[in-house]
């Protein structure tokens, strides 16, 4: 079949590869156009537009997909299907009536759990034990199109976002080329959502990347690791921002008969303790306002920590 492939960060670039060495034709990328990134905000190309140029297939950045001449453009290139993994735009009605087929997206989620912008930080966030990956035609609605497939992957312990999805990713792009073979065999057929058991996974804002220390320990360990790498979790010391790391669990013989309120610090011969609502658990790496990141342990002999200071509000 003829394919114009849509995507934009490295999450897609799994799913572009096995495409192009798949039986099927990549003609063109769709993704979104260059955009400031670094200190220098100077502008670069996705991930996307690098990989299919290193391909030698041509890119498509249109500002807006309502845009007429690039619906014109695609409607010129004549694909079958156009598959979609993580594009970042909405795709109007008009544009989605472009391929024979339709738009099929590659969701790392078991739809209909899980539906929009973040579904892997929103799967640890809740604490699921099991995620995955669907493959779904594209309607108007919030991925709520009719699913040709899925793949489910366990979340680990230790798990962050970006783990996670990375997994997800090489595990999808399998999964999308399969539910392309099948459209093109004619043995796959979508199958509508069920009513039951939807839930919505918005963006993640840097304010709920924001440590709760109020929160049980567990809830906020997932908290971090769901916005690891990005947004990026974060709390205040001193009254200027502090990202957070990874943190750990300490063992009872190391915390003795410790006990912390809720963002409360205390340095220790294990490392460096900080309380919630439900025991402490121990700092990994921080990184301080302008600063590099660098394990607690050090933070804490610069910083100086007197008794009783917190993370947080106090």
């Amino acid at each position: 079949m003829r394919l114009v492939f849509a995507g934009t960060p490295e999450a897609a670039l799994p799913s572009l590869e096995a495409l192009v060495g798949s039986r099927h034709d990549v003609v063109a990328v769709v993704t979104r156009p260059d955009a400031p990134t670094g200190r220098g905000r100077r502008l670069a190309p996705s991930p996307v537009r690098e990989r299919a140029e290193a391909h030698g297939i041509p890119v498509l950045t249109p500002d807006r997909p309502r845009e007429e001449a690039f619906q014109g453009t695609l409607r010129d290139l004549g694909p079958d299907v156009c598959p979609v993994v993580a594009y970042g735009a909405l795709l109007p009605g008009d544009v989605l009536a472009i391929p024979r087929v339709g738009w099929v997206n590659l969701h790392f989620s078991l739809l209909p759990a899980w539906r929009g912008a973040a579904p892997v930080q929103h799967a640890i966030l809740a604490g699921d034990d099991v995620t995955g990956a669907s493959t779904f035609l594209l309607d108007e609605g919030l991925d709520t199109g009719p699913v040709f497939g899925t793949m489910t992957e366990p979340i680990r312990p230790a798990d962050t976002s970006g783990d996670l999805l990375a997994r997800l990713a090489e595990h999808g792009a399998g999964l999308l080329v399969a539910t392309l073979d099948g459209i093109d065999d004619g043995t796959l057929v979508p199958a509508p959502q069920p009513t039951d058991g939807v839930s919505l996974a918005p963006k993640i804002t840097v304010d709920d990347a924001r440590v709760r220390w109020g929160d049980p320990a567990l809830a906020v360990d997932r908290r971090i690791r769901a916005c690891t790498p990005a947004p990026g979790a974060w709390t205040t010391f001193r009254g200027e921002r502090l990202k957070v790391g990874a943190i750990g669990m300490p063992s009872a013989r190391d915390l003795g008969d410790v006990a912390l309120a809720p963002g409360e610090l205390r340095s220790e011969r294990h490392g460096v303790s900080v309380g919630t609502a439900t025991g402490p658990v121990a700092l990994g790496d921080v990184q301080p306002h302008g600063k590099r990141r660098m394990p607690a342990t050090d933070w804490v002999r610069g910083a100086r920590l007197e008794a009783g200071e917190r993370l947080g509000d106090a």
